[in-house]
Parts: C-alpha cells; sequence; structure tokens
C-alpha cells in the first residue's frame, strides 16, 4: 500500500496532466473513449550485454513512470486510458535495435524511447520515420541522429557537442580558478560515434581557450578488459589532465588504471562519462574514484520529487538510482504529456503535440523541455559532479553545488 501511495503522490507532483503541458486537448481530438482502452509504448535499451546495467537503470525508470501515471488516472483526455511498456532488448547493438523497434511498432506502440547508444539510436531514429512513429531518445548523445530533417525523433538530454564544449569550458574555469590552469589534456575514449563525437567537441573548444589536447587513446569498450597500457602512455605525455569519456564498465577500468600507473595528473576529468556520476562508482571503484570529476546530465538532487523517486527506486529494485533512469522517466512523461494534450493516440497528432511541449523535468538546469525543430531540448544543461567522500556531487556551476561543496583541483584517482 505504501509503495502505491508513494507512486500516486509522485505522479501529481512531477504534474503529468494537461495542465503541464501548456493547455487542454484540442475540441474534437479523437483516439478513445476509456473504459480499459490500453496504449502501447516501446522501450528499447540494451537488457543483455555489456551495458545491461544502464539498461535495466533505463527500462525501470521507464516503468515506475508508467506505473505512476496508471496510477495518477492515466491519459485523462482519452477517458483513462491506461499505458503499458512493451519492451525490446538491443544487446547494445543497431541492427538487433532496428528489427526491434519495427516488432515493437508492428505489435502496436505508438511511440518509442530509447536507447543508450546512439549507433543503435541512428538505426532507430530511421525505422521510426519511416513509420511515422515519435521516438523520444532519453539517452542518446551523437548530434548526427538529429540532423537527417527527421520529424518523428526528440531527444532529452544534452547533445554531444554541448557537452563536449561544456566539458571543455568547465575544465579551463575550475583549473584557472584553482590556480592551476590546465596545459595539456590527454584523451581516453571509446571508439563509438558516442566518445568520438564527445572529443571533436571538446577539441574544438580547448582550441579556442588556448590549451593542448594529445594524445587522443581510444579502445573498444566491447571488448576492452584492462585500460593499464593506454593509461601507461598518458603518463608518458607529459598531460597534467586526463579526460576520460566511455561507458560504465571500461570507464571504471580506467580510475583503476590511474591508480595503479599513477600519472602525474592535476584531475581525471569524464566528459559525458557513463560513470565517474553515478552514485555505484565511488563503492566499485574503491579509492580509485575519490576526486574524479564529470560533466554530465544530472538528476536534481534538490528537487522533493527527484527524492521521492530515488527512495521508491531503491524500495523496488534494491539498487540506487542513476540520472539515466530519470531521463527515460521523463521520456515517458513527454508522451503522456503529449498524449493528453492531443487527446487521441493517433501517431502523426501525438508528433504534433510534442513538438509543442513545455514540460518540467527532473533533471538539474534541464527544464522545461522544449523541443526545436530538430527535435532536440533546448533546455537541457550538463553541470560538473566530483567524487568527494562516498558520493558523486554537484560542484559546478556553483547554484547547483549540493551541500554547497566546492571543486577541489588539484585531485587525482585515489588522491
Amino acid at each position: 500500500m505504501r509503495k502505491i501511495w508513494t507512486t500516486v503522490a509522485l505522479a501529481s507532483a512531477v504534474s503529468l496532466g494537461a495542465a503541464a503541458c501548456g493547455g487542454t486537448a484540442p475540441g474534437g481530438a479523437t483516439g478513445g473513449s476509456g473504459g480499459g482502452k490500453t496504449i502501447k509504448i516501446g522501450t528499447l535499451h540494451p537488457l543483455s550485454g555489456a551495458s545491461a546495467a544502464d539498461g535495466k537503470q533505463l527500462e525501470n525508470g521507464a516503468k515506475l513512470a508508467v506505473e505512476a501515471i496508471n496510477a495518477a488516472g492515466g491519459i485523462k483526455s482519452l477517458g483513462g486510458a491506461k499505458l503499458e511498456i512493451s519492451s525490446g532488448d538491443t544487446q547494445g547493438k543497431p541492427d538487433v535495435g532496428q528489427s526491434e523497434a519495427t516488432r515493437l511498432i508492428q505489435g502496436g506502440a505508438v511511440a518509442l524511447v530509447g536507447t543508450y547508444m546512439s549507433a543503435v539510436s541512428a538505426n532507430v531514429s530511421a525505422v521510426a520515420e519511416r513509420n511515422k512513429v515519435p521516438f523520444v531518445m532519453d539517452v542518446t548523445g551523437d548530434d548526427g541522429v538529429l540532423k537527417h530533417g527527421y520529424k518523428y525523433t526528440y531527444r532529452i538530454q544534452p547533445p554531444n557537442s554541448q557537452m563536449g564544449t561544456q566539458g571543455a569550458q568547465d575544465l579551463y574555469e575550475i583549473s584557472k580558478a584553482a590556480g592551476h590552469p590546465v596545459k595539456k589534456v590527454a584523451y581516453l575514449h571509446d571508439d563509438t560515434a558516442f566518445g568520438t563525437s564527445v572529443l571533436a567537441a571538446f577539441k574544438a573548444q580547448a582550441a579556442k581557450l588556448g590549451f593542448q589536447v594529445g594524445p587522443e587513446i581510444s579502445y573498444s569498450p566491447a571488448s576492452v578488459s584492462d585500460l593499464t597500457t593506454q593509461v601507461t602512455q598518458v603518463k608518458a605525455s607529459g598531460a597534467d589532465v586526463l579526460a576520460v569519456t566511455g561507458y560504465y564498465a571500461d570507464s571504471v577500468l580506467a580510475a583503476k588504471a590511474v591508480a595503479s600507473v599513477k600519472p602525474k595528473l592535476n584531475a581525471v576529468f569524464g566528459i559525458a562519462d557513463g560513470a565517474f556520476d553515478q552514485p555505484q562508482f565511488p563503492g566499485d571503484a574503491g579509492a580509485a574514484g575519490a576526486g574524479l570529476y564529470d560533466t554530465n546530465y544530472r538528476q536534481d538532487a534538490n528537487n522533493p520529487q527527484v527524492q521521492q523517486l530515488t527512495t521508491l527506486y531503491q524500495q523496488r529494485f534494491n539498487d540506487k538510482i542513476r540520472t539515466e533512469a530519470m531521463l527515460s522517466y521523463d521520456a515517458v512523461r513527454v508522451i503522456a504529456a503529449g498524449l493528453e494534450k492531443a487527446g487521441s493516440s493517433d501517431r502523426t497528432k501525438l508528433r504534433d503535440a510534442i513538438s509543442g511541449l513545455s514540460l518540467d523535468s527532473l533533471v538539474i538546469g534541464n527544464g522545461p523541455i522544449k523541443f526545436d525543430a530538430t527535435g532536440q531540448n533546448t533546455g537541457s544543461l550538463p553541470v560538473v559532479t566530483q567524487v568527494q567522500g562516498d558520493a558523486a556531487k554537484v560542484v559546478y556551476p556553483a547554484k547547483y553545488a549540493e551541500d554547497k561543496v566546492t571543486p577541489s583541483f588539484p585531485a587525482t584517482a585515489g588522491s
């Protein structure tokens, strides 16, 4: 009973109704008479393979959102229609993601959410466009996904170009304020579209700010089991900062390799990194995680709604919630708000409604969620976290800092 009450309260708190969408359903909208109508949302995440832990977080976030919406009365403009999740396991593979998207659409999904990996999202967005099905990307950074002129694809998180650019700017400002201005950055990154595109944006901004980037060291996240050799290259380079862009498991390896090899660094700075800001990271990395930075999207820990969802997630799944689960939760809220505004489950009418939304977000500095003509959320904003004590906390910009903490710089793994 306690869990049901918490879910209802959370649904109410995050304003899922038409009022949160900036208006009521337009007159004459059709799509169902309620009375037991069920609307399917397809979710596409890596539920197996190297990124399964992340995929399950995303899947769980989407499920909690659906439960909250249904417990609060469903889609009211459709007579209380309930939402239902249909899941697809992409395995982190673009071809599998494409076939799973097709399967979910053929199974009646009115919209899709996903996918955690940019290469997978690129294929899914093409399927969504071809079938005229709204696709809300929860975690996908590659700018290229939204450069095809598609009309049915949306992204909630900041794009990789923004993450890389902001990451370079954050590093420059934090290091300069500490009296140790960055001079040379070694960059360790996964070799996927994610890692390479973040690096490209970081390099461009670094050139404007006057610091050097190199060596650039890549690896395959699907097969890497140790990064000692790569970090030894960093040590030999004489870089004063190591930037890291990777997924969770490989970034834990990077932190442990830094602690083992002990290059002389002022900081290890994640740029859109998949591990350094996560609640599990300090425990998984141990002393190797101490002091590590990350420029990334981040849930608003000072938001009571986020605090409620954090508690509920722990109760339901016996795990600490990650920001990515907040993003998938928000992605489902976007679809629900679109359905509420459209008063219809027609996919094209839903697309039109989503395009005109303005919706509060659970992610810090992220909001209201509003989409431009390309489908990008114009309210997205990366912030900086640092592992201090047993947790990664927001330290920059100061107005978003948790517990009034400030950046500690220099700070290296294991310090």
